[in-house]
């Protein structure tokens, strides 16, 4: 907390399971919350606690074992990310693969070197197999389903679909130039 405090955000010392904690925290009116607690039971009552003060918020949630992801589903977490599994399979990688990890981490480091990001399927490509396009295509989503490139569900792209994809922050400055430009026109 003393970190964020220091970057000059605002922070709220309390327990995230109680109703008024979360309303001066502004929970009832974020699109998102994210809920990281130190103990799995705790993140599933923050989480129905989250979710009972603002049903539309898309809520993210961390567990520690993947028993308990189910719990945090029928809580009402939208995304649920298994924390100690995660950990355990990189720090394992890493003992035979270190620079794998090294890239993981790259990856997982927003605006810097390279990202996996989402964008819409462009006109021209509607029709595509993704495996085709200039991006390194890793999923599609299509009606909030998510397809890996490698299935049949992906062969083809549609209208609507959304494309995971591996970007470099040299392709951010080149989208943001372009933007700029089409401002400037």
């Amino acid at each position: 907390m003393a970190s964020a405090e220091h970057h000059g955000l605002v922070t709220i010392y309390g327990s995230g399971t109680k109703q008024d904690v979360l309303r001066i925290a502004g929970a009832q009116h974020a699109s998102s919350v994210v809920v990281t607690p130190s103990t799995d039971d705790t993140a599933v009552l923050c989480t129905l606690s989250v979710r009972e003060l603002n049903p539309k918020a898309k809520v993210v949630a961390s567990v520690r074992e993947s028993e308990n992801r189910h719990l945090l589903l029928q809580s009402g977490a939208d995304s649920v990310v298994t924390s100690a599994e995660t950990a355990g399979r990189l720090l394992g990688l890493a003992t035979v693969t270190p620079t794998v990890v090294e890239m993981m981490e790259d990856l997982l480091s927003p605006n810097e070197g390279f990202s996996v990001a989402e964008r819409a399927v462009r006109e021209f490509e509607v029709g595509s197999n993704p495996r085709h396009l200039a991006d390194i295509v890793l999923a599609v989503l299509r009606n909030n389903e998510l397809h890996r490139v490698d299935t049949a569900d992906a062969y083809a792209l549609k209208p609507g679909d959304r494309l995971l994809y591996i970007k470099h922050e040299m392709q951010q400055a080149a989208e943001d130039s372009d933007e700029d430009e089409d401002e400037g026109n």
